[in-house]
């Protein structure tokens, strides 16, 4: 980290000093690292928050960051090889809507739909540079490979309150369109497509998503692994470069599809879609969001297997020897085909 770089973490946090502890992971296509860095106080500083804003601050001077550290790569390096001018383009808009969300959005997330507290954001050049808070220090610190039915129902809670409290809101400085897979960003994937029926539904498929009345913010890549957990159940997510506008649909089907086996889906698709609109239910009434929530249902219920057949469109012109393109993923996409 340079200097420039580690006096606004310093200044932001109130340390005297710190150490870069580890790399958590390198950022996809080589645009950069996400860092921990450990926090050094002078003798006798006051450990009262730093900023006024409770959620932004979390009550305490931290002991730890994380730093997202994103600088664009000198050469392509892209696992699977989908290296284009458009591919940089999408990437380096998605760290700015990553820092919009931050600047704009994410004090709007209360404990029902945790995410990392903010406490600087920087452009410089070709270089973006967010501190956050810690989850790990701040109880999250169990990732998952493997979950139980609690575990998917506190995701789906999350999802749920999130989608409550963002609903009919505008994605000003987000994505229009939320979601890394939209068809508008992805036309390259599309041409890549073999199977002739879907790739001639796909805009008829993102038409029908964009047309429903009932729009909110998506986190736009909810997989099971921006989900970080706590020993108590609680959940928090990170990872916001591709949210935006969008059905709450989007966000359900691709998080299930990340944690749960073909038939596993297939069993338990009611059962997990019951329990995220009695929580959405719930969720909107406590934050006196005023709408008719059975026509909310019954309109988000028909476009689950359409939200689902949107990212199987995208996965089969991406990487189509995917392990979720699979029995219940191609019956979903028939029965919308169908309808189509």
């Amino acid at each position: 980290m340079n200097k420039h770089f580690q006096e606004i973490t310093l200044k932001a946090t109130g340390a005297s000093a710190l150490t870069e502890s580890e790399v958590i992971q390198n950022l996809w296509s080589g645009y950069g690292k996400i860092i921990r860095c450990g926090l050094e106080y002078p003798v006798g500083t006051d450990r009262r928050a730093v900023h006024t804003s409770e959620r932004r601050a979390r009550r305490a001077r931290p002991t730890s960051v994380v730093v997202k550290h994103v600088h664009w790569p000198t050469s392509d390096n892209h696992p699977r090889g989908w290296n284009t001018g458009r591919s940089h383009e999408r990437k380096v808009k998605s760290y700015q809507v990553e820092t919009a969300f931050y600047e704009q959005w994410a004090d709007r997330c209360d404990d029902s739909c945790r995410v990392p507290a903010c406490f600087a954001l920087e452009t410089h050049g070709d270089e973006v540079f967010m501190v956050l808070e810690d989850l790990d220090a701040a109880g999250f610190h169990l990732r998952k490979n493997h979950v139980s039915s609690a575990d998917i129902e506190a995701c789906l809670s999350w999802l749920a309150n999130f989608h409550a409290e963002f609903m009919n809101e505008e994605p000003s400085n987000l994505w229009k369109t939320g979601t890394y897979w939209h068809l508008e960003t992805r036309p390259d994937e599309l041409q890549a497509l073999n199977d002739a029926e879907l790739k001639n539904a796909a805009e008829a498929i993102d038409r029908k998503l964009n047309k429903s009345p009932f729009q909110t913010l998506v986190h736009g890549d909810a997989k099971l692994a921006n989900f970080c957990f706590a020993e108590n159940g609680d959940v928090a997510a990170v990872d916001f470069q591709y949210i935006g506008g969008g059905c709450g649909m989007k966000d359900v089907a691709y998080f299930i599809s990340s944690c749960l086996s073909e038939d596993e889906c297939e069993k338990q698709e009611t059962e997990l879609l019951d329990f995220y609109f009695h929580g959405l239910e719930k969720a909107l009434r406590k934050r006196g969001t005023q709408l008719d929530f059975q026509s909310l249902e019954n309109d988000w219920r028909a476009l689950y297997p359409v939200a689902w057949t949107d990212f199987f469109r995208f996965l089969q012109g991406w990487s189509p020897g995917h392990w979720k393109i699979h029995a219940y993923s191609k019956r979903l996409t028939n029965e919308v085909l169908e309808i189509l």
